[in-house]
C-alpha cells in the first residue's frame, strides 16, 4: 500500500519596509505548502533495516547448524545398525554351515559337533592385534587378554573346563579343535589350582573331569598326552587307586578322571575309569605370547 501524504499549510508574516524611514505598515501574510509522507512525519521513528537483516541471518545460521548435527547423528546411527546387522548375518551363516556338515548325525552327536565347529572357527579370530612401526623393548601388553573367552589363565597356561560329557577320546578331540589338549599336570601347585576349581564346578560326587593321563598302550605304564611318563613322586591317586576295575567294562579302566566335591586336603583325587565312560574334561594350552 502506498504511503499517504499529508499537506501542511504554513503561514509566514513578512514586513514591508519604507525607504523613507517611516513606520512600517501592517504585515502581509505569506503562505507555503509543505508535503510530508506518514513514514517521514516529523517525530516518527522508523526501525533500521540493517537490524532486521542481522536477526534473520542469525536464525538461518542456527537452523543450518542444527540440521548438520541432526544429519550426522542419523548417519552414525545408521552405520552402527548396519554393522550389527552384518555381524548377526555372519554368525547365522557360520552356524548354518556347521549344521549342514552334520545333518546325518543324531541329535546329541550333531549338537556336539556343531559346538566344536563353531568353537574352532571363533577361536581362530585374533581379537587383539597391535601393529607397531618400530620394535620396542619386549613389554607385555596387559590390556590384551592372556586367554580367549571361556578359558581361565593360571601359571602361564589357559584352562577350559568343559561341561559336555564325552568319552576320553572325544574329549581330547574337543580340546584339539580349540588348539589345546587334555591337561598335563606338571607340579603340585597346578594340582592345587585344578582341585580348587573343580570343587566349585562339581554338582555331584560322580561329576568328575578327564585329564590327559592313560595307560591304554601298555597296562600300568601311565603316559600323559604329550608322551611323557608319569612321575611316581608326583601322583595324586585316591585311596586304592588305580584298581583297573573290570566290572563295568571288560577292557578295564585305562583313563584318568579327577575331582572330589568340596575338595580334598591331600589333593589325592585321581581315579582310573573306563575310557568309554562319558565325563566332563579339562583342556589346556599356553597363554598368548
Amino acid at each position: 500500500m502506498a504511503e499517504a501524504e499529508v499537506l501542511y499549510n504554513i503561514k509566514f508574516k513578512r514586513a514591508r519596509g519604507n525607504t523613507d524611514g517611516a513606520t512600517p505598515s501592517t504585515d502581509e501574510p505569506t503562505y507555503c505548502n509543505v508535503n510530508y509522507s506518514k513514514a517521514q512525519r516529523p517525530g516518527s521513528k522508523q526501525p533500521a533495516a540493517s537490524n532486521r537483516r542481522s536477526g534473520v541471518t542469525s536464525e538461518r545460521v542456527a537452523l543450518l547448524v542444527l540440521s548438520v548435527l541432526l544429519a550426522a547423528a542419523v548417519t552414525a546411527l545408521g552405520v552402527t545398525l548396519y554393522k550389527n546387522t552384518q555381524t548377526m548375518k555372519s554368525l547365522q551363516k557360520l552356524q548354518e554351515e556347521c549344521e549342514a556338515k552334520h545333518l546325518t548325525d543324531d541329535s546329541d552327536e550333531r549338537l556336539m559337533k556343531v559346538t566344536f565347529c563353531l568353537t574352532e572357527i571363533l577361536s581362530k579370530t585374533e581379537p587383539c592385534k597391535v601393529e607397531q612401526t618400530s620394535k620396542p623393548p619386549p613389554v607385555r601388553d596387559e590390556t590384551c587378554p592372556r586367554c580367549e573367552d571361556g578359558w581361565e589363565p593360571h601359571g602361564g597356561k589357559c584352562y577350559f573346563f568343559s561341561s559336555v560329557t564325552l568319552t576320553w577320546d572325544q574329549s581330547r578331540t574337543q580340546c584339539r579343535s580349540m588348539r589345546g589338549d587334555l591337561v598335563v599336570i606338571n607340579n603340585r601347585e597346578e594340582q592345587e589350582f585344578l582341585e580348587c576349581r573343580l570343587s566349585e564346578k562339581m554338582e555331584t560326587a560322580e561329576d568328575k573331569f578327564w585329564i590327559g593321563l592313560t595307560d591304554s598302550k601298555n597296562e600300568s605304564e601311565w603316559l600323559w598326552v604329550d608322551d611323557t611318563r608319569l612321575d611316581p613322586s608326583l601322583t595324586f591317586w585316591l585311596l586304592n587307586q588305580p584298581d583297573n576295575w573290570r566290572w563295568k567294562n571288560y577292557d578295564g579302566e585305562d583313563c584318568v578322571r579327577m575331582g572330589v566335591k568340596n575338595g580334598a586336603k591331600d589333593l589325592k583325587i585321581w581315579v582310573d575309569e573306563s575310557c568309554n565312560s562319558p565325563q566332563k574334561s579339562i583342556c589346556e594350552k599356553p597363554e598368548k605370547a
